[in-house]
């Protein structure tokens, strides 16, 4: 009869688990695994050492971090060049652009960006049952078909509150609900007709996060530079025609800013199609209907 423990445990079960524990590391070398085959680390003994894994991990790091900061900036720059195209029309006008820019889109920017493209419940169609999790977990568990699914849920949730949007905060009653808070009239006015003007990008916000985040989750974000970079090339471009020659003022402006937004969502979506993204995207699957409820409440 095995021995038993103080707390509970028999001495043969203690025995397992230390094989089990020793058996995920190499105990002779001092080099783990994470469970996928990588092996941890080796131990810093000496500064060379620990500047050789800093560069390491910050060269890593920068791998990722510094493209998905170029695509903000420039994703961000398509707002402010409206603003820079919008000092060569009147002051009323630039006003009217600054209050849509800041206040009505930036509030529909806030909450579409927040969302996470996640669902932290267990993923009944994952295969196992015990799946939880948004696309960085889908894809660290090699389930990439699910990062598919997260992706077009995300769309359906943000699509349905770019829909209640534009009754409730400012889109279709942006010129009252800027009076109330005490806007002058004229910018009031002009800033209200700019938000109607301005619907398109609502709905092309709610389509891009999701994206990014489908990408980031599988490091694709050379793809996400290179599209806002052309976009930031294209909004200029035509942001100049439709201010200067064609003379269309905040029409052309919200014209460009527009065309600009649906050329991101577009070419990174293209990208996705194309094929770049193997298992991850397998085509529409009726799975994102699931849990619709759960995923939005989250």
């Amino acid at each position: 009869m095995a021995a038993v423990t103080s707390g509970g445990r028999s001495e043969a079960a203690d025995e397992l688990l230390k094989e089990a524990l020793l058996a995920a590391g190499n105990g002779t070398s001092g080099r783990g695994s994470d469970g996928d085959g990588e092996e941890d680390l080796e131990e810093i003994l000496s500064v060379g050492s620990f500047l050789r894994h800093a560069a390491e991990e910050n060269r890593k790091l920068w791998y990722l971090a510094g493209p998905a900061i170029i695509t903000s900036i420039t994703q961000y720059s398509l707002g402010a060049i409206t603003q820079v195209f919008a000092g060569h029309l009147t002051t009323l006008e630039l006003d009217a652009i600054s209050t849509e820019n800041n206040v009505i889109a930036g509030l529909a920017f806030a909450i579409m960006a927040s969302h996470t493209c996640t669902d932290k419940k267990d993923s009944v169609a994952a295969g196992d049952g015990e799946r939880a999790g948004d696309a960085g977990q889908a894809y660290g568990a090699k389930q990439l078909h699910m990062l598919g699914v997260y992706l077009q849920r995300s769309w359906i949730i943000l699509n349905a509150m770019a829909v209640l949007m534009l009754p409730l905060p400012l889109y279709l009653f942006a010129t009252p609900i800027l009076r109330l808070f005490h806007q002058d009239d004229e910018i009031a006015d002009h800033a209200g007709r700019l938000a109607l003007y301005m619907i398109p990008q609502l709905f092309a916000y709610a389509f891009n996060f999701p994206i990014q985040k489908f990408l980031k989750a599988q490091s694709k974000v050379m793809a996400m530079v290179a599209v806002s970079a052309v976009a930031l090339v294209f909004h200029v471009a035509l942001s100049w025609v439709l201010v200067g020659p064609m003379r269309m003022g905040l029409v052309g402006l919200a014209v460009a800013l527009n065309a600009s937004w649906w050329l991101v969502v577009l070419g990174q979506l293209a990208y996705i199609l194309m094929g770049y993204c193997p298992g991850a995207w397998s085509g529409f699957d009726w799975l994102a209907f699931s849990d619709l409820f759960g995923f939005a409440r989250l």
